[in-house]
């Protein structure tokens, strides 16, 4: 028999890889944080011995979500500034409270909070975008939660860099001091078109191509951006990032909420993807973003939940759901981003845009053990003809009940393994009140 560390029996596997296969009575077997084998319940118990055996007879065992956009440290600006749009949020609420509050700490307890809700929602590995990314960094391999961490970039000054150079000279450094973290992987993040110059554009396509990196960035997420940029620039942003480079097998748009039809063939015949953004999107009145047209013409599309400043929070069961929702919606398809589709969407082409496709974002003998449990046996999940339509459709973040990151189990019927909740709630506390008293 084989040695392992792991089986987890389930009612259902859901793969992912192959497309629209779901398994029924398997069991997952993971050695030295991978999977090693997937196979029936019987036959898997007579191939491997396990130090442990997790039974879950009740649920679906699917791969972990991959959040494709995040700003995970605002986490403690939740609720801040609601029921105002993108730039007056911006200009009057939230930069100014960043001016007076981020810093090494707020980006750690901010970081340290978001990993706890996003692990207790499902998501495994979050791609992120913010200031002092070695403290979210320290924040996620606490937490156990994967991260791909951007190495952001303006023009103006913040309490953590004071020019486009030292951002790009810092977050190097960042990625210099934890290269060989199984965990931690880095993304150039230069915040939008209308914040980052186009010499500072330049640079960035530069680096990306020698240290083999993505480029995130947030683009045509308002009208009010294009409008501008059609003034300054004499062109679309997305027009723009391409004449200086940036569209490319690289890019991750995140929003991309109005796109013509020869920018989506754009991104479609250049490999970009897309991060879709659906609840940051409505709240902020940003629009519907043509996400099954994307889908259509060939553009990966991922999920994102964006920060909870702009959303309230980082859920992506109920990001999955709104995404299918609208996808059907804006195209008048029922067709358009079907259950699996979707579940895709929030896995695996997310893992594929931040370059770890070959590692994570589906349920693969070599794959690392990145996986969600989610109990479909409750009242508001039955029956259950289709554990996948479940998913999507009707379970929400309180039937993820177990969760591993490479192998190690970091949710456990319910309960963090490496987080003092108690702690993190009272450093919460302590956040809004001096947040909310400063002058």
């Amino acid at each position: 028999m084989d040695n392992v560390d792991t089986l987890i029996e389930a009612r259902w596997v859901v793969p992912v890889e192959p497309a629209g296969v779901v398994l029924h009575g398997h069991a997952v077997a993971v050695r030295d944080g991978l999977v090693v084998g997937i196979a029936p319940t019987e036959a898997a118990r007579a191939q491997f011995a396990p130090r442990e055996t997790v039974q879950l007879p009740r649920h679906a065992l699917i791969p972990g979500l991959v959040n494709l956009h995040c700003h995970t440290a605002m986490t403690l600006l939740r609720g801040l500034a609601d029921d105002v749009p993108l730039m007056p949020w911006l200009q009057e609420h939230i930069w100014p409270a960043e001016t007076r509050h981020v810093g090494d700490d707020f980006v750690y307890d901010g970081s340290l909070l978001a990993a706890a809700e996003l692990l207790r929602g499902g998501t495994t590995c979050v791609n992120d975008m913010y200031f002092f990314p070695e403290a979210t960094a320290r924040a996620a391999l606490s937490a156990g939660l994967r991260a791909s961490l951007g190495i952001i970039t303006l023009e103006f000054p913040t309490p953590y860099a004071p020019d486009a150079a030292t951002y790009l000279h810092k977050g190097l450094a960042t990625r210099d001091a934890y290269r060989g973290e199984e965990l931690l992987s880095f993304c150039l993040a230069p915040h939008a078109p209308y914040t980052v110059s186009d010499e500072t554009f330049q640079r960035v396509a530069v680096i990306a191509e020698e240290i083999d990196a993505p480029i995130h960035i947030h683009v045509h997420e308002t009208l009010e951006e294009i409008r501008e940029s059609l003034e300054k620039h004499g062109a679309r942003p997305l027009a723009r990032l391409h004449r200086l480079g940036l569209v490319s097998p690289r890019l991750i748009g995140v929003h991309a909420v109005h796109l013509e039809a020869q920018e989506i063939d754009l991104l479609a015949r250049e490999g970009a993807f897309v991060a879709h953004c659906p609840v940051s999107n409505l709240k902020l009145a940003s629009g519907l973003a043509p996400m099954a047209k994307c889908r259509a013409s060939g553009v990966t599309v991922g999920v994102g939940t964006d920060g909870v400043a702009s959303n309230n929070r980082l859920d992506m069961l109920a990001e999955m759901r709104l995404a299918s929702l609208l996808a059907k919606g804006t195209s008048g398809d029922a067709r358009a981003w079907s259950a699996h589709d979707t579940l895709r969407a929030a896995t695996l082409d997310g893992a594929r845009a931040i370059g770890l496709g070959d590692r994570i974002g589906s349920i693969k003998p070599g794959k690392a053990a990145d996986l969600t449990a989610i109990d479909l046996d409750t009242i508001e999940t039955q029956p259950c003809y289709d554990p996948v339509s479940h998913v999507v459709n009707a379970a929400g973040r309180e039937n993820v009940t177990d969760v591993w990151v490479g192998g190690e189990q970091r949710l456990r019927n319910r309960a963090l393994t490496g987080v003092d909740e108690a702690e993190l709630r009272a450093k919460a506390h302590w956040w809004r009140e001096r947040i909310r008293t400063s002058p």
